[in-house]
């Protein structure tokens, strides 16, 4: 393809997204915004869960027709229940890499020109047949020459190889969305409940961490480094001198899918025992480590029978993870906020929690806290004084109810989790669930109670500490108050403190202006638009909305033209 055709399909996709987003923007604003204004309400309340689903649904079409990071944007979007309803989420929550493989020239291509040998010299042997397709790359098994085999000591190997013009393709798409951020940053319902560009940049980001196959090399080394002496746990060892940024050859540690039940019970492996040192593995990375793979779905985890490991009796097997573009790392300043949490959790202290949320970035600054602290009030005084034990023995039903409505309350305010965060609950999510599969009675309060205990152990000097600060903090400011009273008073008393309220007044009265104006142009558009959708079924009602627009465009553009007074 020459550069023009290329730059040609990139303006075509980047349009596509872009006319996307602004048809189902249109469909949000008529139905959310302008139905309402005129009663009708009802309507838009009535239709809502389908035309999430709708929305979903066609999002889903999208990105399996075009790949790339839609793919992944329907991912990411399946995780953000802190933002989007859960008929988008529960729709799209199933979007998986359904793209069709590249074909195996051009991976040979991309591989050689990156390797900057022939293939048949980088390998002694390259299955043509993909062994995993995705969006952003694919698989295939290779075995390598005798010289970088003696040199390994390894053979059998994977080669992951991205799609060839995966970079620009990543390119456009960022730059379509942070486009289409740009737009709801002056939708104000929106605007008001999440930081589109700052969910984009985090997006972003790590797909910029995915499509860099060093990166991810350097991710699986740490982790193998952490686990270093933990005979429960492997993974694939990297061959260095056959990776680049776009390929990268690691070693074939292929077995069994950690969620074949059938096959580990062949191999006399319990799937009960493989959620609970699962769950143990995944909890060590939290704890103890704070680097955690953030995608450990059944594709990257394999467990291979090992009934004796440098000759210490181990679990039977170990667990073999896989695919480290997607980590997270919990730094310190998460690891404080936590704390705090904690010192609010152990005192009840809503507000306290409130403050917590904030400080870690889970609630933005406009956020009305009220309702919040009250939920909290109320989740405190219905399950506070439980421990793990006894909540797990609480009816699920009274989960469930609490939940729903607490989620509601949640997804109605400016709620965003940062991204450390976010990886982590996908994690924690993935987890559970995967656990859950493998052992229907597996209960994750038992799973999280000793690691729970430990980290309340390692910061009990942290909360005495943060309470005897608070305690001082309150007492100086007691201390102080009645002098700063004293003296505010003294001056309302000498007659230095005074209100000028002329400058607040214009503004006012500009404001007023302004609203008038706007309310004009909203007119405006509500009547063309009706009008239009009404033409094709009604035409003389929709000719004559249309005609008689024009008097709130008029409005809008030509009132207080003229009488400009001063500022």
């Amino acid at each position: 393809m020459t550069d023009a055709a290329a730059q040609g399909v990139h303006r075509a996709r980047y349009r596509r997204i872009l006319s996307f987003a602004g048809r189902e923007f249109l469909k949000i604003w008529w139905f959310e915004l302008v139905l309402p204004r005129f009663g009708m309400s009802r309507i838009a309340e009535r239709t809502r869960g389908q035309r999430m689903q709708t929305f979903a649904r066609r999002f889903h079409v999208l990105a399996v027709e075009l790949g790339g990071l839609m793919i992944k944007v329907g991912q990411f979007m399946s995780s953000r229940l802190d933002v989007l309803p859960p008929e988008i989420t529960k729709e799209l929550e199933g979007l998986q890499d359904e793209v069709p493989p590249v074909p195996t020239p051009a991976i040979r291509a991309l591989a050689e020109a990156e390797l900057g040998i022939p293939l048949e010299r980088a390998y002694a042997w390259f299955d043509d047949t993909p062994l995993a397709a995705a969006s952003l790359g694919q698989v295939h098994r290779a075995r390598l020459s005798a010289l970088d085999a003696a040199d390994t000591g390894l053979g059998a190997v994977v080669v992951k190889v991205q799609r060839p013009g995966i970079d620009e393709i990543v390119a456009v798409d960022l730059a379509a969305l942070r486009r289409v951020a740009r737009w709801l940053t002056r939708v104000r319902i929106v605007a008001d409940r999440v930081d589109a560009p700052a969910l984009v940049e985090e997006f972003a980001e790590t797909s910029l961490e995915e499509i860099d196959y060093l990166h991810e090399a350097a991710s699986a080394e740490r982790f193998r480094e952490n686990f270093a002496d933990d005979p429960r746990v492997d993974t694939p060892e990297i061959v260095w001198e056959r990776s680049t940024r776009r390929v990268l050859t690691l070693s074939d540690v292929t077995a069994i899918k950690i969620n074949d039940t059938d096959a580990l019970r062949a191999a006399g492996i319990d799937p009960a025992q493989v959620a609970a040192v699962f769950a143990e593995v995944m909890f060590d990375q939290v704890f103890t480590h704070s680097f955690v793979h953030a995608d450990p779905h059944p594709g990257n985890i394999f467990v291979t029978p090992a009934p004796s490991i440098d000759g210490e009796p181990g679990p039977g097997f170990r667990l073999t993870f896989i695919d480290f573009g997607m980590m997270a790392e919990i730094p310190a300043s998460l690891r404080d906020g936590l704390r705090t949490l904690l010192i609010a959790v152990a005192g009840r202290d809503s507000r306290g929690l409130v403050a917590a949320a904030q400080e870690i970035g889970v609630l933005l600054p406009s956020a009305d806290t009220a309702e919040l602290e009250r939920a909290l009030s109320t989740l405190f005084a219905r399950f506070g004084g439980m421990g793990f034990a006894e909540l797990s023995k609480v009816d699920p039903r009274e989960f469930r109810d609490f939940a729903e409505e607490f989620g509601d309350m949640v997804r109605s305010l400016p709620l965003q989790l940062p991204e450390n965060m976010l990886l982590l609950i996908r994690a924690v999510s993935l987890t559970s669930g995967m656990c859950s599969g493998l052992d229907p009675a597996f209960n994750v309060w038992d799973a999280a109670e000793p690691y729970a205990g430990r980290l309340l152990r390692d910061e009990s000097g942290n909360i005495v500490q943060a309470f005897a600060n608070q305690a001082m903090g309150t007492m100086a400011t007691t201390w102080n108050l009645p002098g700063r009273i004293d003296k505010i008073i003294t001056r309302i008393d000498d007659g230095n403190v005074t209100f000028d309220t002329s400058r607040l007044e214009r503004r006012l009265d500009r404001l007023e202006g302004i609203a008038r104006r706007i309310a004009s142009g909203v007119l405006f558009a509500a009547m063309l638009i009706g009008g239009a959708l009404l033409v094709p079924s009604v035409a003389p009602l929709g000719i004559t909305l249309i005609c008689v627009s024009v008097l709130p465009l008029l409005h809008s553009l030509f009132a207080g033209v003229g009488r400009r007074g001063p500022r």
